[in-house]
């Protein structure tokens, strides 16, 4: 058997092993990296530890620490609150604005699970409280993460542009965030009106403190105005700008600005920032280093610490050329992009994100079909069906779904994750990789 295929079959059972038993995927890929390189193909301790992705975890530990600094300072809750208080109590934008809260989240620098954490309870505990199918309200959230998760601050975008810096292809960080931001958009433009977004056009609740202790009852005997409780509207309590989270929203508005105009590296920039903070209020800011994202950091760096070694094997030519082997370069991308989506299903979108764009790396070099437009169609693919219950994000818009409308949710949630197999790797496809203009 060739080293190429012991790769490939190495690669299968880190996937397999990290979905069965629930443990961290880059971990289990440090072990196959350390047994397959060590004891099989004879790699030198240098040669293994030369593919860690040092860049990317600078870029990891220092957006997930900034976050994690927004978020125990309260500037996270402000801007919650402040995307409430902006629609002016009308139900029909409240999932926009979990939506728009979810993807801002994750476009500066919080992982995609971590965002959907924090917004699911949020936001299914207002589907609850208000009738609003807890679908709509769990999809745009799922959505609305995916949606700023490929900015080129984020985790997603992080990932998917080193990966494709370092493969010697053209990229474009700018269109694969526009790209899935307005993809993410007008799928969640169809979810809404399919999941009776429709029937909440015209209702509103009142956020004014004064009314918040009035019953459940509709107000003025119309139904349109609903009061709202302080019991279910505690994430949306007000919060006032202080010294440090004025200072932490101008630090995030800095890494925006560093990183998109003026092109300073994500990672270093979003760690001095951090540590800026760190220094003048040590007190607050202590244990958030403790809060960073290690188990992301992890996994992305032990796998993509595997795929370099499979890379210096031979193996990634090997696939390459067995999915170029295909003759129709449209089908070819559509299988490529098929396969991220499936994995992606079960598994880590961001172990995915490193793992599978390299396999299409020989492939692309052939010129067959347009190497940006893959990217973007791929990226897609692999991050639309986070809505499966399988997925890290879906399981926890299950988890905060009350317990009454669990598992009609969870059965739906499926059936529209499955859906996105298929259906994103379709559109993504037709938009970005048949026309050939990227």
């Amino acid at each position: 058997m060739s080293i190429q295929i012991l790769s490939i079959i190495g690669l299968v059972l880190i996937f397999v092993l990290a979905t069965v038993r629930s443990v961290n995927m880059g971990a289990v890929a440090f072990l196959g990296a350390f047994l397959l390189g060590t004891f099989v193909f004879h790699t030198s301790d240098d040669d293994l530890f030369s593919g860690f992705p040092g860049d990317l975890f600078v870029t990891l530990v220092g957006v997930t620490l900034l976050f994690a600094i927004a978020k125990a300072n309260g500037t996270v809750d402000w801007l919650i609150h402040a995307g409430v208080r902006a629609v002016r109590g009308r139900i029909a934008l409240v999932p926009w604005v979990m939506f728009l809260i979810t993807s801002l989240l994750t476009m500066v620098g919080a992982v995609v699970p971590g965002a959907v954490a924090m917004m699911a309870p949020v936001g299914m505990s207002f589907a609850t409280r208000y009738r609003i199918n807890p679908l709509l309200m769990g999809l745009l959230i799922i959505n609305g993460a995916s949606a700023g998760g490929f900015s080129p601050i984020s985790i997603f975008g992080s990932i998917t542009n080193g990966v494709v810096e370092r493969s010697g292809l053209p990229g474009n960080p700018v269109l694969l965030w526009i790209s899935s931001l307005l993809f993410n958009t007008l799928l969640s433009v169809a979810v809404f009106f399919m999941f009776g977004g429709k029937q909440l056009l015209g209702r509103r609740v009142t956020t004014d403190p004064e009314q918040q202790e009035e019953a459940d009852e509709p107000v003025g005997g119309s139904g349109a105005t609903i009061a709202t409780r302080t019991s279910t509207t505690v994430a949306i309590e007000a919060t006032t700008l202080n010294a440090q989270r004025i200072v932490t929203l101008v630090g995030l508005v800095a890494l925006a600005v560093g990183a998109l105009a003026l092109e300073f590296d994500v990672g270093l920039l979003a760690l001095s920032i951090a540590t800026v903070i760190i220094l003048i209020w040590p007190e607050v800011t202590r244990k958030c280093v403790s809060e960073v994202a290690w188990p992301t950091v992890l996994l992305v760096c032990g796998v993509v610490t595997y795929v370099s070694l499979m890379e210096g094997v031979g193996t990634i030519d090997y696939l390459g050329h067995s999915v170029a082997g295909i003759g129709i370069p449209l089908l070819a991308a559509f299988v490529i992009c098929l396969i991220g989506g499936g994995v992606s299903a079960f598994a880590s979108t961001t172990g995915i994100l490193g793992a599978l764009i390299p396999l299409a790396v020989p492939f692309l070099h052939t010129g067959q079909v347009g190497a940006v437009g893959l990217i973007i169609a791929l990226a897609i693919s692999a991050s639309v069906v986070d809505s499966s219950p399988f997925s890290t994000s879906g399981a926890l818009v299950i988890a905060s779904t009350p317990e009454e409308a669990r598992e009609t949710t969870f059965k739906r949630l499926m059936t529209w994750g499955m859906s996105m197999i298929v259906i994103a790797p379709v559109l993504s496809c037709a938009i970005f990789v048949l026309p050939g203009w990227l």
